[in-house]
């Protein structure tokens, strides 16, 4: 039997929080372990959940998402962090990769990517959604980059 991959979520929108649960209710070997709504909160609380997978939004109340991937991976280095959000600028998805993200997905294609986002960070494996706007990260849009 697969092992069981915990989930951390992290998102200010409740709805959208809820529509993530359903998503990911449907995917074997996943269990979310916790939904925060605030930044500061994120840090405080993910070394205790200990996640394997952290979904981070970028627009955060108290602190964005960017610095919250950047003190949480020092944290929680094998924490995988895969950035969930609206933004498609593909600077600011390069700078949410070198803030420690491994992935970059648009809650647009979270329903087709999200999935193959989760499999790919668990694999060490970088993922960005297609349909970034601007410069993209060089040889990480599409799919998945090895």
């Amino acid at each position: 039997m697969a092992e069981l991959t915990r989930i951390l979520v992290v998102e200010d929108f409740k709805p959208y929080r809820d529509v993530i649960g359903t998503l990911l209710a449907g995917q074997k070997h996943v269990r979310v372990v916790g939904e925060i709504a605030d930044g500061l909160k994120a840090i405080e609380e993910a070394p205790k959940l200990n996640p394997d997978v952290i979904l981070l939004d970028i627009g955060l109340p108290s602190l964005n998402g960017i610095e919250v991937a950047r003190q949480v991976s020092k944290l929680l280095p094998r924490s995988r962090i895969i950035f969930l959000t609206q933004e498609s600028s593909g600077d600011v998805a390069q700078e949410a990769l070198r803030a420690g993200g491994i992935g970059y997905v648009l809650k647009s294609r979270a329903a087709n990517d999200l999935p193959a986002a989760i499999e790919a960070a668990l694999r060490g494996d970088r993922f960005v959604s297609s349909g970034l706007t601007g410069d993209e990260p060089a040889q990480e849009t599409a799919e998945t980059s090895r």
